[in-house]
C-alpha cells in the first residue's frame, strides 16, 4: 500500500519482478551506447514524473534503453523526448522546451507522465505478462492521481490498449464498444465510484522516431492533442 507518490516511486524503483526486463535494463546500463559511455545509466525501473495533484496524466509505453534508463527520468535524453517536451512546452504544459537530465530543471505544469511498464525492455516490446506484471504500478497511481486527475493523453495504441483495463479497475466506466485507437481520439469516461470524477480520454500517435521521421506524427498534431487534453482538464484556467 502506498499512500502517496514518493512512496510508489521508492517501492517502484526497488522491483525487480520480470528477469528479462531486469537483465536487459542492467545490460544496457553496463555496456552502454558509445555517446553515453562516460555516463552512469539508471538501469532500474523508472517512476513518473511530474506533481503529484496533477489535473493531467500522459501515458506512453515503456522507458527508453538509452533515454529514461539512462537518465532515471520518464521521456528524458532520447529522440521522443525532444518531440514530447518540445510540444508540451509550446502548450504550456512544461517549463521549458528540452528534457535532458534529471537535473535540468524540467517542471512540468499541472502534468504528470507514466508509463504501463517501468522498464526499458528489447526491441521497445513489453510482452503481455510483462506489462501485467507491471499493471499495479500505474492502478495506484491513478489512484493516487484520483482526487485532481481530469485527463489523460495516451501515447500510442499500444499504452492504449493497456491502459483501459486499468482505467476499468480504478473506477471509470470504459464505454461499449471499447473505445478505439486512433489518433486525435476523444472519450468522456463516466466514473463508477463515489470518489471519481469524469474524466477526459485523449489518443495520439506516439513521438517515436519511426512516427516522426516519417510524418505520421507532426509537432502540430501533437500539440494539438495536448492543447485539447489541457483545457479538458482545466489547465487553460490554471
Amino acid at each position: 500500500m502506498c499512500r502517496t507518490i514518493a512512496e510508489l516511486n521508492a517501492q517502484l524503483i526497488a522491483c525487480r519482478a520480470c528477469p528479462r526486463l531486469v537483465e536487459w535494463r542492467e545490460q544496457v546500463a553496463h555496456d552502454k551506447r558509445a555517446a553515453f559511455r562516460d555516463e552512469n545509466y539508471w538501469g532500474k525501473p523508472v517512476p513518473g514524473f511530474g506533481p503529484d495533484d496533477a489535473r493531467l496524466l500522459v501515458v506512453g509505453l515503456a522507458p527508453a534503453a538509452h533515454g529514461g534508463n539512462r537518465t532515471g527520468r520518464m521521456f528524458t535524453g532520447d529522440r521522443s523526448a525532444d518531440v514530447l517536451i518540445a510540444c508540451m512546452h509550446a502548450a504550456g504544459l512544461a517549463s521549458r522546451p528540452t528534457s535532458l537530465s534529471a537535473d535540468d530543471g524540467l517542471r512540468l505544469l499541472g502534468t504528470r507522465m507514466t508509463a504501463p511498464v517501468h522498464c526499458a525492455p528489447p526491441d521497445n516490446k513489453p510482452t503481455p505478462a510483462e506489462r501485467d506484471n507491471c499493471r499495479h504500478w500505474l492502478v495506484t497511481e491513478l489512484d493516487l492521481l484520483a482526487p485532481t486527475l481530469r485527463a489523460i493523453v495516451v501515447l500510442g495504441g499500444w499504452g492504449w490498449q493497456a491502459l483501459l483495463p486499468v482505467l476499468a479497475e480504478s473506477g471509470w466506466e470504459i464505454p461499449k464498444p471499447r473505445p478505439r485507437f486512433t489518433h486525435g481520439a476523444q472519450y468522456d469516461l463516466a466514473p463508477i465510484r463515489p470518489d471519481r470524477r469524469p474524466l477526459h480520454l485523449f489518443g495520439t500517435y506516439h513521438p517515436s522516431q519511426q512516427n516522426t521521421f516519417t510524418g505520421r506524427l507532426t509537432p502540430a498534431m501533437l500539440e494539438a492533442v495536448l492543447v485539447d487534453a489541457k483545457v479538458a482538464a482545466g489547465l487553460d484556467h490554471a
